[in-house]
């Protein structure tokens, strides 16, 4: 890699991050699962960097798969337990944070496959033919994992069946 692809990397990835990592937290729901996953992706990206045509594209595809993959290693399902963690944060009063933290809780629920279709379609603002190319899955697997996956997000959040609140789900996760 020359030094003008280089700088160009650094300046992409100075760039994007901070929505790598949003896309990865929504992902995974843990910060640091999040991070390592953005880590790992900027990792194959800057490998790539010369030989990739759609940079973003890719990084949000390798953010996806690395966050699934963080949450399925062992380790991160131990949980040491100590004094501290028997102190609960009591949740912060504005309706905006109380509606993100809903929202995010609920998007757990939603099975890994789905919830990385769901947050690339509407967090990520992707097509649902982008989303196919990036996770290399047919348009109609795309479709049914959105429909699957929004249906899982309505019940848990408690909605009814319908697509008036679908568009929320972005407005929320942006904190806009």
């Amino acid at each position: 890699m020359n030094a003008s692809d280089e700088e160009q990397f650094r300046e992409y990835a100075a760039a994007r991050m901070d929505d790598l990592r949003s896309l990865a937290f929504l992902t995974c729901g843990d910060w640091q699962a999040a991070e390592d996953a953005v880590s790992t992706a900027l990792t194959k990206l800057y490998v790539q960097w010369t030989r990739v045509a759609l940079p973003h594209r890719y990084a949000c595809r390798v953010v996806i798969n690395a966050a699934i993959d963080e949450k399925r290693r062992p380790w991160r399902r131990e949980r040491v337990t100590h004094d501290d963690d028997l102190d609960r944060a009591t949740p912060d009063a504005t309706d905006a944070v109380g509606e993100r933290d809903r929202l995010r809780r609920a998007l757990r629920q939603v099975p890994a496959g789905q919830r990385a279709v769901i947050v690339l379609r509407y967090y990520g603002d992707f097509t649902v033919e982008e989303i196919a190319e990036m996770l290399g899955r047919s348009t109609g697997t795309i479709k049914s994992q959105t429909s699957r996956g929004l249906a899982t997000l309505r019940k848990a959040l408690g909605l009814a069946e319908g697509g008036e609140r679908d568009g929320e789900f972005a407005r929320v996760a942006r904190g806009r």
